[in-house]
């Protein structure tokens, strides 16, 4: 029974290894966004700086939080079968959890979602257990009920706090410094960068190193004694330090980012490491307890009243974890993703968003501009004036293909820390993930980087994010509470099943995430975004544009198929894939239309009017396609949903072979848009089609004639011919224009 078991203990430690894989890919933007925001430093700078912070971090720390041993549950009322189960439901779902965020591209936090399936699993167990025992056992005796809610009004302050805080200092600090800050940094530099640096120190104390080894009760209670003065003390010397570096003509705020990147690292892999080898290593305790004491005792005779005590951990786990984790942080691909989706959110300049719009964002938008407007009418206009001034960004001073500056990333930092830092005296349980993604957020708005062109999507952005935050605590609940009962019923056999079935999902989800980061390196889209050179622009848009009027041409024959055949054959089935993929379409060519615009603005001034006339008129009859093809879907599919009669016999005759011909000459079009070729022929085979449309409906008009009423399926279908007909003209549109802004 104890090889088992031991065999458990063994999953739980492989599971791990997956575990820190995804979770460090979600966490790195904890630290790294700032630097790689601003461009503080090289990437692979950055990366080996916080990689020491890592290391370091995770080396230091004592690997073992209380809240993975008794901070849940009440292990001195649960066995040793029962402890086991709890563990490696947690960790099981964990991983599959943090991975499904990381593949969005999304940052949540480690710590909430472990709290959560510790309480789902516990309180799995629990159930089982008070049915088992005829209600000798209550909720309330064993889980730390307490502990979860603290959690959760975590959330909301941290949210809440962190973006005030970030908005309102954010706009002293620029009011402060201006975007062309040159001349004010000499000035305040040294005494803003000290006071910067002073904070991250005090952010290293008492959040970074709280639960290192370094900090014995002494250490603790001397600081603790002696704060002001070291405080003070780092203020003076830091402030004097950055006036010399000054002097040698350093960026102090360049000091101040790679401070903050390594302190936030450093408190990240001392305090985040139990939300990755914590639980291991109290299923590991719980063995090492059951196989020396237990003296013959089955699993589930066997109490864990040992958890209930604070262990060391063996400084081999965090080395090897630190070393793991350093591994992580230079190799995966998500960390980079997730990355990217707070610098996005919170970039300084215009592009391509990542995110639609939402009800919530336009009406938040749309309040905070009638607030706005109220503001300013009674604000004097000198001081209007003023602070136009010092809010023109014309001047701003940002490295080659930074989201923002300098200022900014200190700000970010220097706000985080403190609040991490404030939160942990006052013992309360923030968010990393939380505090330092809604600083960046909060600074971006008072940076008014989210302006009238971007502010429902950003907005949209953050709400996505912080709506997956609360779907991370109800998830990790309910996963870990199905799983829980699922091994405890199913044994070690369910074990091995699911342990099997989660790293071949960790597996395939690395797999196809490569192999779609391979396909999006070298796309147009992404090349033209990022293309600096000016003669590039131009080809490298008309290949973009080629491409995405090739793929909608080719998804309107697809769509269209599908409609006709579910319209004509009475599916409602198939009518329902097809206004589906209507509805998703909708934000592709947004995407796709606001790339062009990106790549239109930056055409030299020979080409801009001649070429932007076209590229603008082919954006709109694709757009006319579109709606042509969603009034066709939506009125035959609403018709065949409600079980109306379906079209004749002799509609369908008369209309299947000219459908046919139609999606043909769809297809005929997308090749010819794909090879650039001759677009005579498909012009007389359009006028045809459209003659043979018109024949059709002049024929429906005279069946609704002789009949003494005409029915719903008459004036559907009528609306069908209608549509087909505008897309075969919009479609050769299409080719014609496009084929003029292809032209050299």
């Amino acid at each position: 029974m104890e090889s088992i078991y031991l065999l458990c203990v063994g999953i739980l430690f492989i599971i791990a290894v997956f575990d820190i894989m995804v979770g460090v890919s979600n966490d790195a933007v904890n630290f790294l966004q700032s630097a790689i925001g601003s461009k503080a430093a090289s990437f692979r700078t950055l990366l080996i700086i916080a990689a020491i912070g890592i290391f370091l971090g995770a080396s230091m720390s004592n690997g073992m939080m209380d809240i993975a041993r008794h901070g849940i549950y009440q292990p001195q009322y649960f066995y040793f079968n029962e402890i086991m189960v709890i563990l490696l439901a947690v960790m099981l779902t964990d991983v599959i959890l943090l991975d499904v965020f990381n593949s969005l591209g999304l940052p949540t936090s480690t710590t909430v979602s472990m709290v959560f399936e510790l309480l789902g699993g516990t309180f799995a167990l629990a159930l089982i257990k008070i049915l088992s025992s005829d209600g000798a056992y209550s909720i309330g005796e064993l889980i730390n009920t307490d502990k979860a809610l603290s959690v959760i009004v975590a959330i909301f302050v941290s949210v809440a706090l962190a973006f005030a805080c970030g908005t309102i200092i954010q706009y002293l600090a620029r009011m402060l410094f201006k975007y062309n800050y040159d001349k004010q940094l000499k000035r305040w530099g040294a005494l803003f960068s000290g006071f910067a640096l002073t904070t991250i120190v005090y952010f290293i104390l008492f959040k970074g190193l709280k639960d290192s080894s370094l900090m014995t009760a002494e250490n603790k209670q001397l600081i603790q004694d002696n704060t002001w003065l070291i405080l003070g003390s780092c203020m003076a010397g830091f402030t004097v330090l950055m006036f010399i570096l000054q002097l040698l003509k350093v960026n102090v705020l360049k000091v101040v980012v790679l401070a903050g990147t390594f302190a936030l690292a450093l408190a990240f892999a001392g305090n985040d490491l139990v939300n990755f080898i914590g639980v291991p290593l109290a299923g590991y305790s719980a063995y090492i307890d059951y196989a020396t004491n237990a003296a013959g005792a089955a699993p589930d005779q066997f109490l864990m009243t040992s958890l209930t005590e604070s262990a060391s951990t063996n400084p081999i786990f965090l080395v090897g974890a630190g070393l793991l984790m350093v591994i992580v942080l230079f190799t995966s691909k998500k960390a980079h993703r997730v990355v990217q989706t707070s610098i996005a959110l919170s970039r300084q300049s215009a592009g391509e968003e990542g995110f639609g719009t939402s009800p919530i964002a336009r009406q938040l938008v749309r309040i905070s501009l009638n607030l706005n407007n109220a503001v300013s009418k009674i604000t004097p206009q000198p001081v209007k004036n003023w602070i136009e001034k010092r809010f023109d960004s014309s001047e701003a001073i940002l490295p080659d293909g930074a989201a923002y500056d300098l200022v900014r990333a200190s700000i970010n930092l220097v706000v985080a820390s403190l609040l991490i830092a404030l939160g942990t005296s006052l013992k309360l349980p923030l968010s990393t993930t939380y505090v330092t993604f809604m600083v960046a957020m909060g600074t971006s708005l008072a940076d008014r980087a989210w302006g009238r062109e971007s502010a429902v999507f950003r907005i949209t952005g953050v709400i996505s994010v912080i709506g997956g935050w609360f779907v991370t605590a109800g998830v990790a609940f309910i996963a870990s509470f199905i799983v829980a009962i699922i091994l405890f019923y199913g044994g070690f056999v369910a074990t091995v099943i699911l342990t099997i079935a989660v790293i071949a999902i960790i597996i395939r989800s690395q797999l196809s995430f490569s192999k779609k980061q391979l396909e999006e390196k070298d796309s147009t889209d992404q090349l033209l975004l990022t293309n600096k050179d000016a003669d590039q622009v131009l080809p490298l848009l008309q290949k973009y544009t080629n491409e995405q009027y090739a793929e909608f041409v080719g998804w309107c024959a697809h769509v269209y198929e599908r409609a006709s055949d579910g319209f004509l054959n009475d599916s409602a089935s198939i009518l329902r894939k097809a206004n589906n993929k209507v509805k998703n379409q909708r934000q592709t060519l947004r995407i796709a239309h606001r790339v062009s615009t990106v790549g239109l603005s930056q055409l030299q001034e020979k080409d801009w009017i001649e070429r932007g006339l076209y590229l603008q008129q082919g954006n709109e009859i694709v757009m006319d396609i579109f709606h042509a093809i969603k009034r066709m879907v939506e009125p035959a599919f609403e018709h065949i949903d409600n079980n109306f009669e379906p079209i004749s016999a002799e509609q369908l005759a008369e209309f299947n072979g000219t459908g046919n011909d139609l999606i043909a000459f769809l297809k005929n079009c997308q090749e010819a848009i794909e090879k650039q070729s001759d677009i005579d022929t498909l012009t007389i085979e359009s006028n045809n089609l459209i003659r043979r449309i018109s024949n059709i409906k002049r024929n429906e008009m005279q069946h609704i004639r002789a009949t003494s009423a005409s029915k719903k399926v008459d004036l559907v279908y009528l609306t069908f011919l209608q549509e087909s007909q505008n897309i075969v003209a919009y479609s050769i549109n299409l080719l014609k224009v496009n084929k003029k802004f292809q032209q050299n």
